[in-house]
Protein backbone atom coordinates (compact mmCIF):
# COMPACT_ATOMS: atom_id res chain seq x y z
CA UNK A 1 0.00 0.00 0.00
CA UNK A 2 1.00 3.50 -0.58
CA UNK A 3 1.74 5.93 2.27
CA UNK A 4 1.83 5.09 5.76
CA UNK A 5 1.03 1.28 6.67
CA UNK A 6 -1.95 0.28 7.55
CA UNK A 7 -2.52 -2.28 10.35
CA UNK A 8 -5.77 -4.45 11.66
CA UNK A 9 -6.38 -5.27 15.23
CA UNK A 10 -8.25 -8.08 15.89
CA UNK A 11 -9.32 -8.53 19.47
CA UNK A 12 -11.00 -11.90 20.48
CA UNK A 13 -13.76 -13.21 22.47
CA UNK A 14 -14.11 -12.13 25.73
CA UNK A 15 -11.74 -9.29 25.36
CA UNK A 16 -14.35 -6.41 25.32
CA UNK A 17 -14.76 -7.50 28.96
CA UNK A 18 -11.33 -6.54 30.08
CA UNK A 19 -10.89 -4.50 32.90
CA UNK A 20 -13.32 -6.60 34.97
CA UNK A 21 -13.18 -9.91 33.69
CA UNK A 22 -10.29 -11.76 35.92
CA UNK A 23 -8.33 -8.58 36.47
CA UNK A 24 -5.75 -10.86 38.51
CA UNK A 25 -4.75 -12.36 34.95
CA UNK A 26 -5.74 -10.24 32.57
CA UNK A 27 -5.36 -6.75 34.43
CA UNK A 28 -7.50 -3.82 34.97
CA UNK A 29 -7.25 -2.13 31.39
CA UNK A 30 -10.21 -2.05 29.80
CA UNK A 31 -10.33 -2.69 25.66
CA UNK A 32 -11.33 0.83 25.20
CA UNK A 33 -8.20 1.98 26.50
CA UNK A 34 -5.66 -0.21 24.85
CA UNK A 35 -7.42 0.65 21.50
CA UNK A 36 -6.71 4.58 22.38
CA UNK A 37 -3.41 3.77 23.93
CA UNK A 38 -2.57 1.88 20.26
CA UNK A 39 -4.29 5.01 18.41
CA UNK A 40 -1.91 7.19 20.13
CA UNK A 41 1.30 5.35 19.40
CA UNK A 42 -0.20 4.56 16.02
CA UNK A 43 0.15 8.49 15.65
CA UNK A 44 3.43 8.43 17.08
CA UNK A 45 4.75 5.48 14.60
CA UNK A 46 2.90 7.35 11.30
CA UNK A 47 0.46 4.60 10.45
CA UNK A 48 -3.08 4.01 10.10
CA UNK A 49 -4.87 1.63 12.53
CA UNK A 50 -8.56 -0.03 12.88
CA UNK A 51 -9.51 -2.01 15.62
CA UNK A 52 -12.28 -4.63 15.37
CA UNK A 53 -13.56 -7.17 18.42
CA UNK A 54 -15.85 -9.49 18.27
CA UNK A 55 -17.00 -12.61 20.29
CA UNK A 56 -19.03 -14.42 17.09
CA UNK A 57 -15.55 -16.48 15.24
CA UNK A 58 -17.78 -15.89 11.67
CA UNK A 59 -17.14 -12.56 12.08
CA UNK A 60 -13.47 -12.16 13.49
CA UNK A 61 -13.23 -14.06 10.04
CA UNK A 62 -15.06 -12.32 7.75
CA UNK A 63 -12.95 -9.00 9.39
CA UNK A 64 -9.94 -10.57 8.75
CA UNK A 65 -11.28 -11.58 4.77
CA UNK A 66 -11.86 -8.11 4.04
CA UNK A 67 -8.45 -7.19 5.21
CA UNK A 68 -7.21 -8.28 2.45
CA UNK A 69 -5.54 -5.96 -0.33
CA UNK A 70 -6.97 -2.60 2.41
CA UNK A 71 -4.41 -3.47 5.36
CA UNK A 72 -0.38 -3.93 5.15
CA UNK A 73 -0.52 -6.25 8.95
CA UNK A 74 -2.54 -7.73 11.29
CA UNK A 75 -1.94 -7.40 15.44
CA UNK A 76 -4.37 -9.97 16.57
CA UNK A 77 -5.47 -11.29 19.98
CA UNK A 78 -7.24 -14.29 19.29
CA UNK A 79 -8.15 -14.73 22.71
CA UNK A 80 -9.35 -18.34 23.42
CA UNK A 81 -9.64 -19.04 19.96
CA UNK A 82 -6.00 -19.31 19.45
CA UNK A 83 -5.91 -23.17 21.05
CA UNK A 84 -8.98 -24.24 19.06
CA UNK A 85 -9.69 -22.44 15.75
CA UNK A 86 -8.13 -23.93 12.74
CA UNK A 87 -10.34 -21.75 10.75
CA UNK A 88 -9.13 -18.27 12.26
CA UNK A 89 -5.58 -19.46 11.39
CA UNK A 90 -6.93 -20.41 7.89
CA UNK A 91 -8.91 -16.62 7.54
CA UNK A 92 -5.09 -15.34 8.89
CA UNK A 93 -2.73 -17.34 6.46
CA UNK A 94 -5.30 -16.76 3.59
CA UNK A 95 -4.20 -12.95 4.08
CA UNK A 96 -0.56 -13.60 3.28
CA UNK A 97 -0.01 -10.70 5.32
CA UNK A 98 2.48 -10.05 8.30
CA UNK A 99 0.95 -11.06 11.30
CA UNK A 100 1.83 -10.54 15.08
CA UNK A 101 -0.09 -12.77 17.89
CA UNK A 102 -0.43 -10.72 21.15
CA UNK A 103 -1.59 -12.00 24.65
CA UNK A 104 -1.94 -10.22 27.88
CA UNK A 105 -1.32 -13.13 29.93
CA UNK A 106 2.18 -15.49 29.50
CA UNK A 107 0.10 -18.46 28.18
CA UNK A 108 2.70 -20.62 29.00
CA UNK A 109 2.44 -20.26 32.65
CA UNK A 110 -1.06 -21.28 32.57
CA UNK A 111 -3.42 -24.69 32.33
CA UNK A 112 -1.66 -26.57 29.50
CA UNK A 113 -4.77 -25.97 27.14
CA UNK A 114 -3.37 -22.52 26.76
CA UNK A 115 0.65 -24.07 25.23
CA UNK A 116 -0.86 -25.01 21.85
CA UNK A 117 -1.63 -21.91 19.39
CA UNK A 118 -2.96 -22.44 16.28
CA UNK A 119 -2.10 -18.62 15.37
CA UNK A 120 1.89 -18.84 16.16
CA UNK A 121 2.96 -20.84 13.25
CA UNK A 122 2.02 -18.42 10.78
CA UNK A 123 2.81 -15.45 12.75
CA UNK A 124 5.92 -13.41 12.41
CA UNK A 125 6.14 -12.93 16.15
CA UNK A 126 4.29 -13.74 19.09
CA UNK A 127 4.46 -11.27 22.22
CA UNK A 128 2.91 -12.81 25.70
CA UNK A 129 2.38 -11.85 29.28
CA UNK A 130 3.66 -8.42 29.06
CA UNK A 131 0.01 -6.69 29.87
CA UNK A 132 -1.55 -4.31 28.01
CA UNK A 133 1.94 -3.37 26.99
CA UNK A 134 2.37 -5.71 24.72
CA UNK A 135 -0.30 -4.35 22.00
CA UNK A 136 1.98 -1.58 21.42
CA UNK A 137 5.61 -3.94 21.71
CA UNK A 138 3.83 -5.48 18.55
CA UNK A 139 2.28 -2.71 16.68
CA UNK A 140 6.01 -1.82 16.84
CA UNK A 141 7.37 -4.95 15.80
CA UNK A 142 4.74 -5.59 13.38
CA UNK A 143 6.11 -1.87 12.03
CA UNK A 144 9.43 -2.89 12.02
CA UNK A 145 8.95 -6.13 10.00
CA UNK A 146 6.34 -3.97 7.48
CA UNK A 147 9.16 -1.29 6.96
CA UNK A 148 12.24 -3.61 6.51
Amino acid sequence: MAGNPSILVIHGPNLNLLGSREPDVYGRVTLAEIDAGLAAEAKELDCELESFQSNHEGELIDRIQQAIGSVDGVLINPGGLTHSSVSLRDALAATALPIVEVHLSNVFAREPFRHHSFVSGIAVGVISGLGARGYGVGLEALLAHIRA
